[in-house]
């Protein structure tokens, strides 16, 4: 046996007891309605909220929002696109997509945040090398703060996932705000149950 494993041994064989996580303490953070509070901190990060069509129409809603969209990629069957997933064969080939849609697993109201893994993504560069990003957020999955999203702790068992709390944004040392340095150029959720 080598030293390495020796030690490794050693370690293993001293480690204490699994501890259960620490109990989440509860906040009463919310102010008003989910949806209202959780608008505002999207909107302070840069981020839009969209009104669900009264038709249910969503393709006609993407359409309106970004007309000039050549190429639009959709993750969840709510939304046709025209760049089918299954086409895809490598991550750097939505390199050139307009617009990619995607259905969050939840929203946080205190940060504007939604919740999005691999399983919604689908292939995961949707959500970064799309020029915009529409979310689609059940109202009725909107979470009070982060304490509250931590205590969906089934959530976080994926090999991927992330907040994203508006778009890509960069600042250099002048104050200058840059939208879409580094990923998407805008970020747009629309409140819709999903069906």
């Amino acid at each position: 046996m080598s030293s390495r494993d020796d030690i490794l041994a050693r370690v293993r064989k001293n480690q204490p007891p699994p501890q259960p996580l620490p109990p989440v303490p509860v906040f009463d953070t919310l102010t008003g309605s989910a949806l209202e509070s959780f608008k505002a901190a999207l909107v302070a990060m840069g981020g839009k909220l969209a009104d669900p069509p009264a038709d249910g129409d969503l393709d006609a809603l993407v359409r309106r929002l970004f007309p000039d969209a050549k190429i639009v990629c959709s993750a969840t069957p709510e939304v046709a696109g025209n760049l089918p997933l299954d086409r895809v064969r490598r991550p750097a080939d939505l390199n050139a997509v307009d617009v990619g849609i995607v259905r969050a697993v939840y929203g946080v109201a205190e940060t504007g945040s939604v919740w999005i893994t691999e399983a919604q993504f689908k292939v995961n560069t949707l959500g970064f090398l799309s020029q915009h990003l529409i979310v689609l957020l059940d109202p009725a999955r909107i979470l009070a703060s982060l304490h509250d999203a931590y205590r969906e702790r089934a959530q976080f068992e994926v090999g991927y996932g992330v907040f994203m709390t508006g778009p890509s944004a960069t600042a250099d040392i002048e104050g200058v705000l840059i939208h879409g340095a580094q990923g998407i150029r805008s970020l747009t959720v629309v409140p819709v149950a999903k069906g």
